[in-house]
């Protein structure tokens, strides 16, 4: 089998560029190693930045979101009981969010691929990338009990951390920036109505508290909890009593309680891994990066990169100006590495370090005081959180 651009992995980076290659008249070929069940149903993330969803919108993807999502103007900062507001347009000249989950941008993407687009291969595992030094690289894969190869021009690295188009950069080459963070979250989905109209992030000495939802029905709730807890250790009863606890205001506002339909553990940890591109593959996504989730950041990344690949790869196929590919790694990584700080900012305001002192408690608390009381500093919460530009 032979495309021009292979594609590895079905979440929203790969679809969405196949998708944005369809629209330019650039074949290309899927591989996903999981079945389409899988991949509609995982849970993700769930809040787009402004510039994702104008990219779906842009693609062709967003009809659905624009019925369905829920846009945000702001979030809600808590701490010492109290709330304060950050408002998104007021400080980035009319920029949202818009919570959408990743599970309904697959199944949007996934349907327009197969309503008119390339080959998706859902049962494909990706065994190799070779040659991606050379003007020919190739994919070997296993679908349906037989291996194959995908001859390719290019190869778009979209397999998440644990796939094989990392590996594919020589180690000589590579270079890797991590932390790994002394906790987790526990994540429940509850059937019950939000308790706000908008993602509340609390600070409180118990650990971090996040307060999210899924639609006007179903709500997402995080908790702060050790690194290596298991979420069978969490009644449904604790979750809601410590929730309670940590978003507690006195104002007199009140958290919903309803039945908790599914609950996980997150690991929370910063990875980096440069450059991007090694000859012709592309890392894309989780396969060259990922951040911890305090700041909404993953699946924007990912977008971000695809984007930016697109342009690139549609500027060579039109005029043969290879200047985005060539650049392809070090505009990613400027916005990659504003990300990670933004992330790592906000995990550090939030949670509480098993090894935090009174001084480390108190500047947490002057961090928080600074947002609520300068719009300078609130400026900079809502540019990063509604998002950088693409490139």
């Amino acid at each position: 089998m032979r495309t021009t651009v292979a594609i590895i992995g079905a979440g929203p980076a790969g679809l969405l560029l196949a998708r944005l290659l369809d629209r330019a008249g650039i074949d290309s070929v899927v591989l996903e190693s999981r079945d389409r069940a899988y991949v509609e149903r995982r849970q993700r993330a769930g809040i787009l930045e402004q510039g994702t969803a104008d990219a779906l919108r842009a693609a062709g993807a967003g009809a659905r979101m624009d019925r369905e999502g829920l846009v945000h103007t702001g979030i809600e900062l808590r701490f010492d009981r109290r709330r304060h507001r950050v408002d998104f347009p007021s400080l980035t000249g009319g920029r949202s969010v818009t919570v959408y989950a990743q599970t309904e941008v697959c199944k949007d993407l996934i349907a327009l691929r197969f309503r008119g687009g390339g080959p998706l291969l859902f049962g494909a595992e990706a065994l190799a990338v070779e040659d991606a030094d050379t003007a020919s690289p190739r994919v070997r894969y296993r679908h349906e009990g037989r291996e194959g190869v995908l001859d390719c021009a290019y190869v778009a690295g979209c397999d998440g951390y644990w796939g094989v188009s990392r590996a594919a950069v020589p180690p000589a080459l590579s270079r890797t920036y991590e932390r790994t963070y002394p906790y987790a979250w526990l994540g429940v989905l509850a059937d019950v109505p939000p308790s706000h109209d908008e993602l509340v992030y609390a600070r409180h000495d118990r650990g971090f508290a996040l307060l999210s939802m899924r639609s006007p029905t179903v709500s997402r709730l995080y908790l702060q909890v050790p690194a290596g807890a298991r979420a069978a250790d969490w009644s449904a009863a604790a979750v809601w009593d410590e929730l309670d606890l940590r978003l507690a205001t006195d104002d007199g506002w009140r958290l919903e309680r309803g039945p908790i339909t599914a609950t996980s553990v997150t690991p929370m940890r910063s990875h980096v891994h440069e450059p991007m591109r090694h000859g012709r593959l592309f890392l894309a996504g989780d396969a060259a990066h990922i951040v911890p989730p305090t700041g909404a950041k993953g699946l924007n990344l990912a977008v971000g990169d695809v984007v930016t690949l697109a342009r690139a790869l549609v500027a060579h196929h039109g005029t043969g100006d290879p200047t985005g590919l060539d650049t392809y790694s070090a505009t990613c990584l400027r916005r990659v590495w504003q990300a990670e700080r933004f992330a790592y900012a906000m995990t550090a305001m939030l949670h509480r370090d098993p090894a935090a002192t009174p001084f480390d408690d108190r500047l947490q608390r002057a961090r928080l005081d600074r947002i609520a009381g300068s719009r300078a500093a609130a400026t900079d919460l809502a540019e990063s959180y509604t998002g950088l530009p693409f490139g």
